[in-house]
């Protein structure tokens, strides 16, 4: 397992480094690095989505016990169930490798902010779809380039910044 976690995390930025010469002279590596994995982790997310609310839930509303859960918002939860173990991989192992902090410090931290960021996502979605009446695929990838802005702050200066050295 050991080898495997080593050969996908090598193979991952030997993709994702191959792309950054074009770019080398404008933004850092790490930040190049954190726009290709996010980037590729969000498109994931937006297939998932779409794919859930088109053919899963098939825009209808889904009944769960006595709850009923509109199909943008379990379209939503279906796909946050794929997209944050692939998202804190790709930021533990690929963006921020030099954070020192320990693995279950980064894991509690990058909770914090994809709960945030799940109750942005919940409630730019309920507005955009439930109130404006847009469409609820622009609507998500609208709320996610919000979403990512708050993100990447929130990731780059809190939640995987360089440990101090002593």
């Amino acid at each position: 397992m050991k080898h495997l976690h080593h050969s996908l995390r090598q193979f991952i930025l030997a993709a994702i480094d191959f792309f950054y010469s074009p770019f080398k002279k404008f933004i850092p590596l790490q930040t190049f690095r954190y726009a290709a994995s996010g980037g590729a982790n969000t498109v994931f997310d937006i297939t998932l989505f779409s794919l859930a609310y088109n053919f899963i839930f098939k825009k209808q509303n889904f009944i769960l016990g006595s709850f009923t859960i509109s199909p943008h918002i379990a379209s939503l939860i279906f796909a946050f169930c794929f997209s944050l173990p692939s998202g804190f991989y790709l930021n533990r192992y690929v963006v921020f490798q030099e954070s020192g902090l320990k693995r279950r410090s980064q894991l509690i931290r990058y909770l914090i902010v994809v709960f945030i960021c799940i109750i942005f996502n919940y409630l730019l979605l309920k507005l955009f779809v439930e109130y404006f009446g847009w469409y609820p695929t622009p609507s998500k990838v609208l709320t996610t380039a919000l979403v990512i802005i708050f993100s990447y702050s929130s990731q780059t200066y809190f939640f995987f910044r360089k440990k101090p050295k002593e």
